[in-house]
This record gives structure tokens, C-alpha cells and sequence, in this order.
């Protein structure tokens, strides 16, 4: 008897990030992949508008230099990411606080005045009170040396993880601080005790617990209790204006979750990236992160265009094209459309979030920081002058002002969010031209307890599944259920080289 005659070894049903991630590992290890997109471009949610010279991001999700698959996924060489400003912005009290960001210059002097704060405070049972003790908050010990307690400065190693066009590295120097004023940042008063943070002993503290978080193993995290993330920072001691003036309007930003319902578990893991690196964007829009992954791909493996409407172990069947036979299948779409295919698969609840974009010819001087709402007096979550970031975004000359709407939108949310960002950057924006308002009700997975950050992409020999979905709702999830799919593929395949290879499929679109 002849042997069957296969397209492909492998088809990966969807192009966003997580399948085409899926694609650069089959194809280095030998197999052959074809990977089917029913819209006419890649990338899934990770998408960018063109506007009049402007690129806006549909969702907006942030990347992290310290994100492990964005060094290990092959084919991303090529992906250039711009960071953000060390730590972030908190807006409280219409002032501007700096927060997360290491002291001036990285000197001693900060690290020793948060000892000395440390030290003088007094001794509880709480791991906020006393010293610093390895298994409080979140475990390990405190990193000694020169800026031992500043966090959010650099990627592990004190090397940038991929390369950035600012000409400094991840761990570069924070923005200047200058007087208060309506026309730039304004860092916290150490001896202020209403700031967000609290006074210089919580600020120290919360420093310190997230510098041991930036070094504590992923698994160590996985393998705590669960609960949700609002009441695991509160058990552990967490001083609630430390949870609602810094901690929620961050982890809102990371995990478009400003109520953090959130598993603790999935926040560690957030909070442990950006303890870790800097915050980044991509250059060029978000969407730049699945065209390189595609573009670097051999010709002819990406078919835009072609929907798959059924799936087995040994074939998919579409719209246009029939039945294509081969070994194994992957879908690689988002829950929802993975569960139309594969009946009985858990479809998760969504966080939804709206992306409204303003251009202005007269920026606030934020700089390159991200700006977070600590008072919730309004509908944005986080905003950020995106062209200070990355130029490329914007013509010359103008300005692009992306913010973050999360949940359900106001009925009037432009000139809600108009009038918000005025109280946020201190300046009036009535001349601020509306660019576009993106709302997605469907953007990101919902992580709630109990979640399995590492849940099976093998569901039979020969048919898995990969996404966010599978993982953290974040672009390190995606990336790391490929990367475990496509590991239990070749497993499976036991093969390292094509074992069949006949009749080109006969689509028309290819990427």
C-alpha cells in the first residue's frame, strides 16, 4: 500500500503571534508547517491602524525587555523595541509622582537611605514591618550592592535583552526631575506620607520585596496559593495605599485588570517582569511584532485569506481550498474561534479595553513616561505620549497621545477621556485633534482563580492548541504556549526532518 500523501507535516490554523511563533520552531527543527489565516493579514489582535501618517495600535498591550521567549522565539532578531522611561508616572492629588524608576544616577545614596529606612522601622510579625527577612512578600533575599533595593532599572545581567535605538541601555538613567509644574513629571517628596507610595519606609519596602520578585524562579511563583491578586497583597501585608496608589493602577496597565481579579499567580508573574526590565513598545506599532515573525518565515508558509472551518488529527478542511492533509494540527486562534473548532474547549471571560488616540502640535513634556491614574478620577487607566516613545508613529511635527479606556466605555467616552487627560497632563486639550477610538470587547483573556498559567497544548496526538489562552494573558504567554506546543509536536512527530511532503496547497494569498 502506498503511504498517504501529506501537505504539510504540521498546519497551524491562525497567524497571530502565538502561531507564527509556533512556525519559526517547527520549521527550525526540520518540520514542515503551513500555517492558514482567515483574515486577509497577520498578527490577531496585535494590530495597527495607519491614519494620515499616524500608527495606532488597536490594543496597545505592552512588551517587557525582560520577557524570556522575546529572546528565544527564533526570528525576532529583526524586532526593534522602544523602551519607556524607567518606572512610571502616578497621577494623585493633581501631582505627578515618580515611581519604580532607581534614584538619580543610580547612586548609593538611594539604596542607602532605603536601608536606613528599613532599619529604623520597627519590628512586626508583618513582612512590612521590621527588616526585610527572605520568604517576606514575596520571598528570597535582598540583593546586596550598589542600588540594591532599586528596581525596574535593568534587565537581568545589566545588558539590554534586544536592541534598542535610544542609545542608552534598558538600565539607563531615569528622566530629569525638575520643580512641579503643569509642564512635566513630578518625582514623590521622601518625606511625603500622601504620596501613592506612602512614606519612604513603604517605599523602601515595596523597592526591596519587588527586587527580590525580579530574581525569584517562575516555578517558585506557580507553586504558592492562589487567590485574588487584590486580597493576596492584602494577606501579605501590603499597605492598601500602597495596592490602590501604586500597585492597582500599574497592574491595570499590565493586565488590563483595574479591579485585580486577577490570580495571584498571573500578577506575580507581571509584577516580576517589570521588576525585571523596561517597559517597551514595538517600533513601528504593535504590529511589527508578527510581520517580522512572518516575513522571516520560508516562502509560502504563511496563506492569508483561507478560513478553516473544520479540524481533525490528520487534516484541516476549508472554505475555499477543501480538505489539506497532514500529521498534526495546531489552532493558534483566539479562544472563542479555537472553540468553534475544537467543541468542549474552555472559552474564557474578557477584559475589554478602548484605545483612544489624539495628535496635538504642542506635547505635554512627559517625556518618554507612562502615566498611570492612581486617584481613578476619570476613565483612563494609563495614557502616554506614544511619539516620545517611538517617533515612528507620528509625521514630523506632530504629536500622538495614546490612552487606555478599561472596561465597558462611557457613552460619551472621547469627550470623557478629553476631558480626563487635561487633569492627567495638566494642560488643556481642546485642540487636540481625535485620531480614531478603538474598542475591543474581546481583548484580553481573563486570568481568575483558579488559573492554569501552563494549561495542555496537547489535547490528542496529532491536534493541539496554543494562545494566551493557554498561559498569561500577556505576549510572553502567547509566545511561551508556542513554544511548549510546538515542543510537544516534535516530541510527537519523533521525527526532526519532513517526513512527507506533496501536492502544493493551492491558495493564492500568501504573506
Amino acid at each position: 500500500m502506498s503511504e498517504p500523501a501529506y501537505q504539510a507535516d504540521v498546519v497551524i490554523v491562525g497567524a497571530g503571534v502565538a502561531g507564527l511563533a509556533a512556525a519559526h520552531r517547527l520549521t527550525s527543527a526540520g518540520v514542515t508547517t503551513v500555517v492558514l489565516e482567515a483574515a486577509p493579514y497577520v498578527g490577531g489582535r496585535m494590530s495597527t491602524e495607519k491614519v494620515d501618517g499616524f500608527r495606532l495600535d488597536r490594543i496597545g498591550q505592552f512588551l517587557s525587555s525582560s520577557y524570556p521567549e522575546l529572546r528565544l522565539t527564533p526570528g525576532l532578531d529583526a524586532l526593534v523595541l522602544r523602551p519607556f522611561a524607567p518606572g512610571v508616572l502616578l497621577h494623585s492629588d493633581g501631582r505627578r509622582h515618580r515611581a519604580g524608576a532607581p534614584a538619580p544616577g543610580g547612586s548609593a545614596w538611594g539604596a542607602l537611605h532605603a536601608v536606613r529606612a528599613l532599619a529604623s522601622a520597627p519590628r512586626t510579625g508583618s513582612p512590612w514591618g521590621g527588616t526585610v527577612r527572605r520568604g517576606a512578600l514575596w520571598g528570597g533575599p535582598v540583593p546586596r550592592g550598589r542600588g540594591g533595593v532599586s528596581w525596574a532599572a535593568s534587565a537581568p545581567g545589566g545588558r539590554p535583552a534586544l536592541r534598542d535605538r535610544t542609545g542608552a541601555s534598558w538600565g539607563g538613567p531615569t528622566l530629569k526631575e525638575r520643580p512641579v509644574d503643569a509642564r512635566g513629571p513630578s518625582p514623590v517628596p521622601r518625606s511625603r506620607s500622601g504620596a501613592p507610595l506612602g512614606g519612604p519606609v513603604d517605599q523602601a519596602r515595596l523597592g526591596a520585596a519587588l527586587t527580590r520578585l525580579a530574581g525569584t524562579p517562575v516555578e517558585r511563583l506557580l507553586s504558592r496559593p492562589e487567590l485574588p491578586a487584590a486580597q493576596a497583597l492584602a494577606a501579605r501585608g501590603v499597605p492598601a495605599r500602597t495596592i490602590d496608589g501604586f500597585l492597582r493602577p500599574l497592574l491595570a496597565a499590565l493586565l488590563c485588570d483595574p479591579e485585580l481579579t486577577t490570580s495571584s499567580r498571573c500578577a506575580d508573574l507581571a509584577l516580576r517582569a517589570f521588576a525585571g526590565g523596561r517597559l517597551c513598545l514595538p517600533e513601528g506599532g504593535a504590529e511589527m511584532l508578527p510581520e517580522v515573525l512572518a516575513a522571516a518565515l520560508p516562502p509560502g508558509t504563511v496563506h492569508t485569506g483561507v478560513r478553516v472551518t473544520a479540524v481533525s488529527t490528520t487534516s484541516v478542511t476549508t472554505a475555499e481550498h477543501g480538505e489539506i492533509r497532514c500529521r498534526a494540527v495546531l489552532v493558534a486562534t483566539d479562544a472563542r474561534a479555537a472553540a468553534e473548532l475544537l467543541p468542549g474547549l474552555r472559552v474564557p471571560d474578557f477584559h475589554q479595553v478602548t484605545v483612544v488616540h489624539h495628535t496635538t502640535d504642542d506635547p505635554p513634556t512627559t517625556g518618554a513616561a507612562l502615566l498611570l491614574d492612581s486617584d481613578r478620577g476619570g476613565p483612563v487607566a494609563h495614557t502616554a505620549v506614544v511619539s516620545q516613545i517611538d517617533p515612528s508613529r507620528a509625521p514630523a511635527g506632530r504629536a500622538l497621545v495614546s490612552s487606555t479606556v478599561l472596561g465597558p466605555p462611557p457613552p460619551d467616552v472621547e469627550p470623557a477621556v478629553r476631558t480626563h487627560l487635561s487633569r492627567l497632563y495638566g494642560t488643556s486639550t481642546t485642540r487636540w485633534e481625535t485620531l480614531a477610538v478603538h474598542h475591543t470587547a474581546a481583548a484580553v483573556p481573563a486570568m481568575r482563580p483558579p488559573h492554569d498559567p501552563r494549561r495542555p497544548v496537547r489535547l490528542l496526538a496529532g491536534l493541539y492548541v496554543c494562545g494566551d489562552h493557554r498561559d498569561t494573558s500577556t505576549v510572553q504567554g502567547a509566545l511561551h504556549s508556542a513554544h511548549r506546543a510546538a515542543s510537544a509536536i516534535v516530541a510527537d512527530l519523533g521525527a526532526t526532518g519532513s517526513m512527507h511532503r506533496a501536492d502544493p496547497i493551492p491558495t493564492t494569498q500568501a504573506a
